[in-house]
């Protein structure tokens, strides 16, 4: 099969691997018909992540065909149309008994730190992932579901980790009604929390960015005001006018490791790797919410420290909240707004490669270029 494979930082190809072949009789290989590259994807094309190896397969977002069961298998079948969270969990542990399960116990000899994430380094298991003709998907009985038949290809791959995530990042906000919603970052997964923000209950929902193109997106697709920080001398301050001077009452962060806004920090941890990425967006939302505020942080961070203000959100009282999303808890409420015509994560696609075609497709997404907010990629296996 054909195969996105890494070959270092800002280094990808595509090249021929095996198929993957079933290793447990709970396992299925999926036909992959549609993924998707991450804004997180990118993190691990930059070097960020530790332990991202020479070979491996990226590409947590993707849908597909059954194409092989195990013995074990009982919900699935070959040729069903199915949709793929992007945790790897077992279903039965401490944590997926409780719903957490991208905390799941039993996936990744790193369990401690993280759970199970296919194609997302050794970090997160090694396991590769859908941006290729093929995939091998553990726990095939728990993970994968039947995509509806009234639902689009397109809506169902975003609904793999970027909605998802982005409608996690706004329940984890707690948001009340009529509160000021504060959103860093316009990119999918902010885009989606800043819609989800007004399915909760908010009354104002302000996304920041410094891409005239993603908050002219913001916008339109999510409603939200906008502002550019990159046109203030501070960032903070101007939010502060924006809420009388209290902050904003939640802030979701959907920047993580790679945002922008402090030279210093911006160098030291995403150029340098001194400290596990730059963490500008998270010290803006502890400085930019309200004393007794709540803090959402959706961005991806590598496991090791960073300089955060973590002294500041203890005095001003602070509820800080995050973690990978549970992707499959939140599917049922998200069929049904989507379903309903409350949600439509296809609007965020803007660009469709090719398989072969995926380094350019990272050069154009990493680079911002095009206007690219959300690019899929289109295997070709028959």
């Amino acid at each position: 099969m054909r195969a996105m494979v890494y070959r270092g930082p800002y280094k990808i190809r595509v090249e021929e691997k095996d198929i993957p072949a079933i290793e447990h009789p709970n396992d299925a290989i999926i036909r992959v018909t549609l993924a998707a590259i991450c804004g997180s994807d990118l993190h691990l094309y930059h070097g960020l992540m530790p332990d991202t190896r020479i070979g491996h397969t990226f590409g947590h977002e993707f849908i597909g065909v059954v194409h092989e069961v195990g013995s074990s298998v009982q919900n699935l079948k070959v040729g069903d149309r199915v949709m793929v969270p992007f945790n790897i969990y077992c279903g039965s542990c401490w944590f997926c008994a409780r719903g957490l399960y991208s905390n799941c116990h039993n996936v990744n000899a790193n369990a401690t730190a993280v759970g199970g994430i296919y194609g997302y380094s050794h970090t997160t298991g090694g396991y590769d992932g859908g941006q290729a003709e093929y995939v091998r998907v553990p726990f095939a009985d728990v993970g994968p579901a039947k995509i509806p038949d009234w639902m689009s290809d397109e809506d169902a791959v975003l609904l793999t980790d970027a909605t998802s995530t982005g409608y996690f990042g706004a329940q984890l906000g707690d948001i009340s009604e009529g509160d000021t919603v504060v959103v860093f970052g316009a990119g999918p997964v902010g885009l989606v929390a800043a819609q989800s923000s007004w399915l909760m209950g908010a009354g104002r929902v302000i996304v920041v960015d410094h891409l005239d193109y993603r908050l002219e997106k913001a916008r339109d697709f999510a409603h939200a005001e906008t502002l550019n920080f990159a046109e203030y001398q501070d960032i903070v301050v101007e939010l502060k006018k924006q809420t009388d001077y209290l902050g904003a009452d939640v802030v979701i962060e959907c920047v993580g490791a790679e945002a922008d806004g402090n030279l210093l920090q911006h160098v030291a941890g995403a150029k340098l790797k001194m400290q596990g990425g730059s963490p500008v967006a998270l010290n803006w939302a502890i400085d930019g919410a309200r004393k007794g505020g709540t803090i959402s942080v959706m961005g991806a961070y590598g496991p090791i420290p960073n300089a955060v203000k973590f002294g500041d959100a203890l005095n001003k009282g602070l509820t800080l909240r995050m973690n990978q999303a549970p992707v499959k808890r939140q599917w049922p409420r998200l069929f049904e707004h989507i379903r309903n015509g409350y949600l439509k994560p296809s609007e965020m696609v803007t660009h469709r490669f090719p398989l072969e075609e995926i380094p350019e497709a990272y050069h154009v997404f990493s680079n911002k270029l095009d206007g690219c907010i959300k690019p899929l990629i289109v295997p070709s296996a028959a």
